[in-house]
C-alpha cells in the first residue's frame, strides 16, 4: 500500500507564507508526476499546483507568482511555498501522486488527507 502524509498547515495572517510537505510511503517504484488541489469550504477540490517527474510545473491562475511547487525524488516528496496568502487561500490542502509500484507497472493515483490552511486575521 501507499501513503501520503501532509503537513506544514496552519494559521497565518494575509501577505504570509507557508511551505507545505508530502512525504509519499509505502510500496512504490517509482512516482510520476505530484500535485496539490485544494477545497474551500462549499466549493470543489481544485488543482493548485503540479509538478512531473521530469520538474516540468503548472499552476492554477490564481496563485501563479505566489506559490512554487517543488519536489525531491529521492525523498518521494513534493513542496508547496505558499507566499503573498490571501484569505481567499484558505481551504484544505491535499496532495496527491501518480505512483508505479512495480517497473512497468500502471500508474494509481493515491491522495493524502490534507491539511488546513487559514488565511487570516
Amino acid at each position: 500500500q501507499v501513503q501520503l502524509v501532509e503537513s506544514g498547515g496552519g494559521l497565518v495572517q494575509p501577505g504570509g507564507s507557508l511551505r507545505l510537505s508530502c512525504v509519499a510511503s509505502g510500496s512504490i517504484f517509482s512516482i510520476d508526476t505530484m500535485g496539490w488541489y485544494r477545497q474551500a469550504p462549499g466549493k470543489e477540490r481544485e488543482l493548485v499546483a503540479r509538478i512531473t517527474s521530469g520538474r516540468s510545473t503548472n499552476y492554477a491562475d490564481s496563485v501563479k507568482g505566489r506559490f512554487t511547487i517543488s519536489r525531491d525524488n529521492a525523498k518521494n516528496t513534493v513542496f508547496l511555498q505558499m507566499n503573498s496568502l490571501k484569505p481567499e487561500d484558505t481551504a484544505v490542502y491535499y496532495c496527491n501522486a501518480e505512483v508505479r509500484r512495480s517497473r512497468g507497472g500502471y500508474a494509481v493515483v493515491y491522495w493524502g488527507e490534507g491539511t488546513l490552511v487559514t488565511v487570516s486575521s
